[in-house]
């Protein structure tokens, strides 16, 4: 049995990857490994100070998300064994990580971030670069194939 690895972020993209994903694992008969990465953000300068969020926060709404998109992609009945993994880091360095021996990744198009009109995002972009195994980019439901 093999693992399916799917990046999921909370956006409409990585929703739809991770339903792309379940199935897919269940057609393999492999194992579904759901990683959402998480990092504090440094905001300073010169003259201010900004108190930070607590990392715990940042990190109990990671789960708490990873926890509802697993539950709204589980079908009840012939899910892969799913797994929800949360880690601090960069999102897509983590992807590659748990990508490692695995027969594929998956990720959606864009994530939260970035410039809009773009349609692969930084993190996708980054695995299709880099990954040790095949990646599928799937788009968020609706939005194949449209121009922008």
């Amino acid at each position: 049995m093999g693992k399916v690895v799917v990046g999921v972020d909370g956006s409409t993209s990585s929703q739809a990857a991770l339903h792309w994903a379940r199935d897919e694992a269940a057609l393999r008969g492999d194992d579904l490994e759901a990683v959402v990465a998480w990092r504090e953000t440094y905001f300073g300068g010169s003259g201010f100070n900004v108190d930070m969020p607590d990392p715990g926060i940042i990190q109990d709404a990671a789960k708490t998300m990873i926890e509802a998109a697993m539950d709204s992609a589980s079908t009840g009945e012939g899910d892969p064994p799913m797994r929800g993994v949360v880690v601090e880091g960069h999102p897509g360095r983590a992807l590659l990580e748990h990508a490692r021996g695995a027969d594929l990744l998956v990720v959606g198009a864009r994530g939260h971030g970035g410039f809009s009109g773009l349609r692969l995002g930084s993190v996708s972009t980054y695995c299709v670069h880099h990954a040790p195994c095949p990646v599928v980019v799937v788009p968020a439901e609706g939005n194949e194939g449209q121009d922008d």
